[in-house]
């Protein structure tokens, strides 16, 4: 594998227009390939964002006929980049709610520069919480959670897959990384008062305990119906140095990774190597 390769988030504001989100994430991964990045993120739910799950639903399709997925496997085969495509809205095979209402997914794609999908990883941990003024979510009403970890084979490194509130449990991370992982991938769509107070601390403790570079591509702006994202798309040395940081308008940040920062990070502190079982309580 190569040592070096260069790596961009496109940070986006999608909204409920699946055809201009199309066209706004394309424009995005166009300029970060022309700034030399071998791998573009793209955020969480790039496809489309709209709080009505009546509307949603008749713009979602099942994953085949999925129109972002579509253009970003001739984009890559355009451009010649590696995708991460951080999440589309589907249609889930399978799953209905309580009511019988078809159930979506939230899934991470990951192609490759032939236009091949190389991967693909479902959201396991859902975001249902309550925040101040009245902001609420509840994701596992709409949504079938993933059940199974996902690493990727790139050119560069082995890609563990994850998205947004997965942030938030260590231990998925602990097990990408003992299986292998080199780049930890989280696009986003994190809420603002989460983002001001986490965001940052929660990527770099991630890259930090595990000595892996972290990419976070993230939504940001306002998306309508009230929902507003943090932006701040993030790229995380081994070390804990943020390399980017995409602020909080759309745009790319690029940054070069040296994989052999990861093996350097893993022999200076090798708690990887230390983890140990114990009595649980």
């Amino acid at each position: 594998m190569n040592q070096k390769f260069r790596i961009a988030c496109a940070q986006t504001t999608t909204g409920p227009d699946v055809a201009a989100n199309i066209e706004h994430a394309a424009d995005l991964v166009r300029r970060a390939r022309d700034a030399g990045a071998d791998l573009i993120g793209l955020p969480e739910v790039v496809n489309v964002m709209d709080l009505d799950r009546k509307a949603l639903a008749a713009k979602t399709t099942f994953e085949t006929d999925d129109a972002m997925l579509a253009a970003m496997r001739d984009l890559a085969q355009e451009t010649g980049a590696w995708l991460l495509i951080g999440s589309i809205v589907v249609k889930h095979d399978g799953a209905a709610d309580d009511a019988g209402r078809p159930k979506f997914a939230n899934r991470s794609v990951l192609i490759g520069a032939d236009g091949a999908v190389k991967a693909r990883y479902d959201k396991i941990h859902m975001f249902d919480v309550d925040l101040d003024g009245g902001e609420s979510y509840r994701e596992s009403k709409a949504y079938e959670p993933g059940t199974k970890a996902v690493l990727a084979e790139t050119p560069w490194t082995q890609l563990g897959m994850t998205i947004c509130y997965d942030l938030r449990f260590p231990y998925l991370y602990r097990d990408l990384a003992h299986a292998g992982a080199g780049v930890f991938s989280i696009p986003a769509a994190f809420t603002r008062p989460t983002g001001r107070a986490h965001w940052h601390v929660l990527m770099r403790a991630r890259a930090i305990e595990n000595a892996c570079y972290v990419f976070a591509p993230a939504q940001c702006g306002e998306h309508g119906g009230g929902r507003k994202t943090y932006g701040h798309s993030l790229i995380v040395d081994p070390w804990g140095e943020v390399l980017g940081d995409g602020g909080e308008e759309p745009g790319i940040v690029v940054a070069e990774l040296d994989m052999a920062k990861v093996e350097d990070a893993r022999a200076k502190v090798p708690a990887l190597r230390h983890d140990r079982a114990y009595d649980s309580l």
